[in-house]
């Protein structure tokens, strides 16, 4: 099996360079401008996308994705409506990997064969579910596998070298490895720790890692950038969009630009990071 996850860090590996991850919230701040930002991700610099799933208790989350995910289901975003996001970014683009990001609850009422079902069909390439941990993969992780999905786990800093074989298990596509101890958008990464980090991470695995949480400017993902195979951003992403918003919360002209020009400075910090560290 090979998805476009596998086939991306394959090409990105050739050239040398590290991937850039973008995150954002699916339906915020509503669904056309949704899809209007997804589209114009990889036109800026994206080379993988993070979309997250509305839920109504994201612990990992820090107080910028909560809101963004809270504005997504006040306008009604559903789990069959990200999917049906997803099938129309699709419509334009076939080789932009695509990863669903969130929460195993609106999978397991969903139901979990349906889903895997619709995920693919729709475009999907991987899943990245905080919640289950290795002791539950035969829950959604091994189902998703068999349906040529993969299943990207979340390393932590407190993933030490005995916890890591079983968290590594049915880990593909790539490793995302949490940069601090804490929520998304709590806290800057530091560098030279993430890099001792992915270096230890290596040592278990072959797969791309990918380094997120505490990276909000083109410097800091330059930085990360040089040490892994992937800087993810999210929240900074989410608070481009949210300060583009109106009184009321809704999108205005400058929305979708707000989001792609942020991207494409922070995609610049990527770009070129590989070749200087060498």
């Amino acid at each position: 099996m090979t998805t476009r996850i596998d086939t991306r860090f394959a090409e990105l590996k050739k050239q040398g360079r590290s991937a850039f991850v973008t995150y954002v919230m699916a339906g915020d701040p509503d669904l056309t401008t949704s899809l209007n930002i997804v589209k114009a991700l990889p036109k800026a610099g994206a080379d993988v996308i993070e979309l997250g799933i509305p839920f109504t208790d994201p612990m990992a989350d820090g107080p910028s994705i909560q809101a963004a995910g809270l504005r997504a289901l006040k306008i009604g975003t559903t789990l069959k409506k990200t999917l049906e996001l997803v099938r129309d970014f699709r419509k334009d683009d076939d080789v932009t990997p695509l990863v669903l990001m969130g929460y195993y609850n609106p999978i397991y009422i969903y139901g979990v064969d349906k889903f895997l079902a619709d995920a693919k069909t729709s475009g999907v390439d991987g899943l990245i579910i905080v919640d289950l941990p290795p002791e539950e993969d035969d829950e959604l992780c091994i189902p998703a596998l068999k349906a040529g999905l993969n299943f990207i786990r979340l390393a932590t800093p407190t993933t030490d070298d005995k916890r890591l074989p079983a968290v590594l298990a049915n880990t593909s596509g790539f490793v995302y490895y949490v940069s601090i101890a804490g929520i998304t958008g709590a806290a800057a990464a530091d560098a030279n720790a993430v890099g001792e980090a992915v270096a230890r991470i290596k040592r278990h695995t072959k797969l791309p890692i990918c380094v997120g949480f505490g990276i909000r400017t083109p410097e800091a993902a330059r930085a990360i950038a040089e040490k892994a195979d992937g800087s993810v951003v999210g929240t900074a992403l989410v608070d481009a969009l949210k300060n583009s918003l109106d009184a009321e919360g809704r999108a205005t002209a400058k929305t979708v630009n707000a989001v792609a020009e942020l991207t494409a400075a922070l995609a610049q910090g990527v770009k070129g990071a590989r070749q200087a560290a060498e």
